[in-house]
């Protein structure tokens, strides 16, 4: 009885089970009831289950049927998942569905089955019985969240941008790229109404000058020896005998003057016992100062990059604090903040005043210049500056008087800042009035040639020279001070040579002297016959060394320079001529159907022809065989490359004709564009390797960024659509904002 009794209670339970589970089935449809109340009706079910089986079972029947009720709660949950997942886990080898962490079902993160997990470091191996996979960790949604929202508000992470960038997960410290830093608003300065003629700026504050560091003596193991003796140096003679070490290996330690010089400098700071031993230069040693320093030049390049960063931190910090100024309400960047240290004067060519000592510049040494509304800068501790100004009509912020020459020295405003680029707007719009009435100016000067007076007849063909050739004024220096350079009124007659006819030219003019920086200046130039005739009679009588315009000097020709044109002063004669030269170059020599590259070079020989016109040249730089060599071997190579796309090209192509399918058609256009791109490459390499040689002893820079109007470069830029980037680094792109956004493509200098 009991048994059936118990059939039939089982049969009963199963019967409401069924119920139950259809309820289930329909409560989900329907979407009626939340969680909560789903486990309610769970508990409800399992302690009215629980009431039945106390009166009349035993333990094992209590067993069997938790047994029974666990493998049931188990089917229920596979058909809910639906057939498709039922398939998906027999294939991946499981009856049963794989066991899910008790963690949020809304992360979607599972532990892989062990059999899918692929070891990191090696393959595991059939002994590894402890083998164990590391398990994904997951989070929940809101808490990453909030995690985030906390770290965005610390300012560790910057707010993503879209959903996906929130799946991903931060990278180290160390492997994060640095984000990169807003640009702040430019300032239009050139849209704003100038200051009064004269006034610079209203505000100005800074923090002055970056001093060179202190002298630090050199370590006890390195030692100096007088007529192979050991010396100990005093601090101050030391220092200078390291400036001489540092060049030891260098062209000037051999020249007379350089050794002269250095020699008597060196024994103004001496004490009186070491001038007494120290005699003769050639009996000093500097071996070990000189070995010192290249182990040092040496170590500094094998420096780790943390010590290589941790220098770069500390320059950034300088420049953060002494690298700009505020003017007129605007942040400004200073260019050259830091004071030059102690050194060994060099010169340029053979100067005379080479080797002699650059003496170290105190804070009694500055005049600070500043607003007087302005935080005057501090001097360091226990020093006082010389003068404080609050000069506006100035645009230096801090001055010194050097020792070699007496000229004074500027700390400055950056190029691309208002105050310089203001000043390179107004030499560019003085250059274009110039345009204005150049022919008149021309045909004075040609009317000149002709006059009773010798004074206007030299200066008249003084101007000649300087709006034909470029050649700059000259100014008059006394005897010995500097190199022996001249300009055009302190030519003499040693300088040039007359051929009535040379190389099928008539009436040509040799020119041969040290222009500015010494640089040399070699040209023939055919003249016009009245020029020649006149310098003829310039020359008579008189020896090499006699002035050929004995009655003009800058003076004098800068005067009516100024009478023929507001502003008019031989540097503009060079604007206007070098700019004015670019723009016809680049008419004459841009193609329209060439590539990027090819208009490139363009502007590059463009250029050139401006650089030559201007005298603007260099020595060729010392690695330059080396990276010809180099670019060569790289053409080389591609050319290499090209002949096998070629090839490969051809094959395919007798491929297509044979199958005549669109799968050798594809190959066919592949190959045709791996064939364009290597010719456009070697055509790039090819161009490069062309504009360097011609620019071997040409320097294109000065011109470039002093006497071209930069809006006839972004014009063209803009007109042919050659990035800007091609043209100025970001440097000289900042130096000439003005010029990018006030030129359109149709800019005429």
């Amino acid at each position: 009885m009991n048994s059936h009794k118990h059939k039939d209670k089982h049969k009963d339970r199963e019967h409401r089970h069924k119920e139950h589970k259809k309820d289930k089935e329909k409560d989900r449809e329907k979407s009626k009831h939340s969680n909560s109340e789903h486990k309610d009706s769970e508990k409800k079910h399992k302690e009215k289950e629980k009431t039945k089986h106390k009166d009349g079972s035993s333990e094992k029947h209590k067993d069997k049927h938790k047994d029974r009720d666990k493998e049931k709660r188990k089917e229920e949950k596979i058909r809910a998942s639906g057939d498709a997942k039922i398939k998906k886990e027999k294939e991946n080898g499981f009856s049963s569905p794989p066991r899910i962490k008790d963690e949020p079902e809304d992360d979607g993160y599972f532990a892989p089955p062990k059999e899918d997990i692929k070891p990191l470091k090696r393959p595991r191996d059939e002994d590894d019985a402890d083998y164990k996979p590391k398990k994904i960790k997951t989070e929940d949604i809101k808490k990453e969240k909030k995690r985030k929202l906390e770290e965005e508000e610390d300012g560790k992470l910057k707010k993503p941008k879209n959903k996906d960038k929130d799946k991903k997960v931060p990278e180290p410290d160390s492997k994060k790229k640095k984000p990169k830093k807003e640009e702040e608003q430019k300032w239009k300065w050139w849209e704003e109404e100038r200051y009064p003629e004269g006034i610079k700026w209203k505000f100005l504050e800074h923090k002055g000058p970056v001093f060179a560091p202190p002298y630090e003596p050199l370590p006890e193991s390195v030692k100096f020896y007088y007529d192979g003796k050991v010396m100990k140096l005093s601090p101050k003679a030391e220092e200078v005998a390291t400036f001489f070490a540092k060049m030891l290996d260098h062209e000037y330690t051999t020249k007379e003057v350089f050794r002269k010089n250095f020699f008597k400098d060196w024994r103004k700071e001496m004490t009186n016992e070491e001038k007494n031993i120290i005699t003769n230069l050639s009996k000093c040693d500097f071996t070990q100062m000189s070995q010192y320093f290249k182990a040092q030049t040496e170590a500094r390049k094998q420096m780790s990059k943390e010590e290589k960063l941790k220098i770069k931190e500390e320059n950034e910090k300088l420049l953060k604090e002494y690298g700009f100024c505020v003017m007129d309400n605007h942040k400004e960047r200073i260019a050259n903040f830091k004071i030059e240290p102690p050194g060994l004067f060099r010169g340029r060519g053979n100067h005379p005043k080479m080797g002699m000592l650059k003496r170290r510049i105190m804070p009694e040494d500055i005049i600070i210049n500043c607003s007087k509304d302005a935080k005057v800068p501090s001097p360091p501790p226990g020093h006082k500056w010389k003068e404080v100004r609050h000069d506006n009509k100035v645009t230096w912020l801090v001055s010194w008087t050097e020792n070699i020459q007496g000229s004074i020295k500027y700390i400055m405003l950056n190029p691309s800042s208002r105050i310089k680029g203001e000043k390179d707007w107004q030499k560019y719009e003085t250059a274009r009035r110039l345009k204005k009435c150049v022919d008149k100016i021309r045909n004075q000067y040609r009317e000149d040639w002709k006059s009773k007076e010798m004074k206007v007849r030299q200066r008249a063909v003084a101007l000649y020279f300087i709006d034909k050739l470029a050649l700059r004024a000259g100014n008059e220096k006394e005897e010995g001070e500097t190199a022996d350079t001249v300009g055009c009124c302190s030519l003499r007659v040693e300088h040039i040579n007359l051929h009535p006819e040379l190389d099928g030219q008539e009436y040509v003019v040799e020119f041969d002297f040290l222009g500015k920086d010494s640089i040399r200046y070699y040209n023939k130039v055919p003249v016009e016959k009245r020029v020649f005739k006149n310098l003829q009679l310039f020359m008579e009588n008189k020896q090499p060394e006699d002035d050929l315009f004995d009655r003009l000097n800058t003076a004098i020709l800068n005067k009516h320079l100024q009478d023929l044109m507001e502003g008019l002063t031989a540097k503009v004669f060079r604007t206007y001529n070098a700019s004015i030269t670019l723009q016809q170059q680049l008419k004459e020599l841009t193609a329209p159907d060439e590539n990027i590259p090819a208009k490139i070079l363009s502007y590059n020989r463009a250029n050139r022809a401006v650089a030559i016109l201007c005298n603007h040249q260099r020595a060729p730089p010392k690695t330059f065989e080396k990276s010809m060599m180099n670019l060569q071997s790289k053409i080389d190579a591609k050319k290499e490359q090209l002949a096998d796309a070629r090839k490969d090209l051809k094959s395919a192509k007798a491929d297509a004709k044979v199958m005549k399918d669109a799968k050798t058609k594809k190959v066919v256009e592949s190959k045709k564009k791996a064939v364009q791109r290597l010719e456009e490459q070697l055509m790039k390499l090819e161009v490069q390797a062309t504009d360097r040689e011609e620019n071997k002893q040409i320097a294109l820079g000065t011109s470039k960024l002093n006497y071209l109007d930069p809006r006839i470069s972004v014009a063209w830029c803009k007109k042919w659509g050659v990035p800007i980037e091609k043209i100025y680094n970001k440097t000289q792109r900042e130096k000439f904002a003005w010029a990018i956004d006030m030129a359109d493509e149709d800019y005429e200098f």
